[in-house]
């Protein structure tokens, strides 16, 4: 019974959101902003967005990992890519990256936002030090992000696209500290969509969760490249499209619906999607 019940929800998700409205033309100029964009799929992005023709200012904490990307993008077609390296872990980074990208692009259409940090070295995972740092990285740069960019945003009508991934929406007892800070911004993003509704400010804010993981075997390792590239691609969508979410894989959508109605179905989900043991899981 269970399984035709996520059979025939799966289906009418699909038929829902098969209608794609993605004009790719759009993004040609368009003023992007990116966060996290030295790996995985913050360099995707990046390239996605080079590849369309979008106006560029890339940041993350590697310099050497920013200039290669940039140089890649530039090869790409970017007709403008800039990069500041900058550490989301410091209060003032978030105020001179915007700033920043403002003097150099003009303007923003496009502010998303990809980073994140886990538990800095030293530190216990569930110390108050390093939940203290988890929250600024990965919840207060975010709120810091947003606030400096929403003038631009509402200037240009543009968009704001947070990524996060499965257990930003579905918590393990492993993920505790992320989780928490991914929770928040749901909070603060879904109160600000309300504000601005209410304010009649056309930004538009898309919510993405991606469900990602690191393979060991080769050829696990090139369909996860492939998976990462793809994941890039929806984000970019979802961002154009002014979708309120986005899911990848599509599937994760209906997981976060069912979540509390089914949670051992949804406790085997998560072992499977992030590769956990039983063991490892007790």
């Amino acid at each position: 019974m269970k399984v035709l019940l996520l059979t025939g929800l799966g289906a009418l998700f699909f038929a829902y959101y098969w209608d794609d409205n993605f004009d790719p033309a759009s993004l040609q100029g368009a003023r992007v902003l990116l966060t996290g964009a030295n790996a995985g799929v913050g360099e995707e992005l990046a390239y996605h967005y080079a590849r369309l023709g979008s106006h560029l200012v890339l940041t993350a904490h590697t310099e050497a990992l920013l200039q290669k990307v940039v140089g890649n993008c530039r090869k790409l077609g970017a007709p403008k890519v800039f990069y500041i390296a900058a550490d989301m872990a410091s209060p003032e980074a978030p105020e001179s990256v915007v700033q920043f990208a403002l003097d150099k692009l003009g303007g923003l259409d496009y502010l998303v936002l990809n980073h994140i940090g886990g538990a800095p070295a030293g530190t216990r995972v569930r110390s108050p030090q390093a939940t203290r740092w988890l929250m600024q990285v990965n919840f207060v740069s975010y709120v810091q992000l947003t606030s400096r960019a929403l003038p631009s945003l509402t200037d240009s009508k543009g968009s704001l696209v947070v990524v996060s991934s499965l257990l930003g929406r579905v918590p393990t007892s492993f993920s505790t500290p992320y989780s928490a800070a991914k929770f928040a911004l749901d909070g603060f993003f879904g109160s600000l969509r309300r504000e601005l509704d209410v304010q009649d400010v056309n930004v538009a804010i898309t919510m993405c969760v991606l469900g990602l993981r690191d393979r060991a075997s080769a050829a696990e390792a090139v369909r996860g490249v492939t998976r990462v590239k793809a994941a890039a691609l929806a984000v970019i969508r979802g961002g154009a499209t002014r979708a309120a979410g986005v899911f990848y894989p599509w599937r994760f959508r209906l997981l976060c619906l069912l979540r509390r109605w089914l949670p051992r179905p949804r406790a085997w989900f998560i072992r499977q999607e992030l590769n956990v043991t039983a063991a490892a899981a007790a």
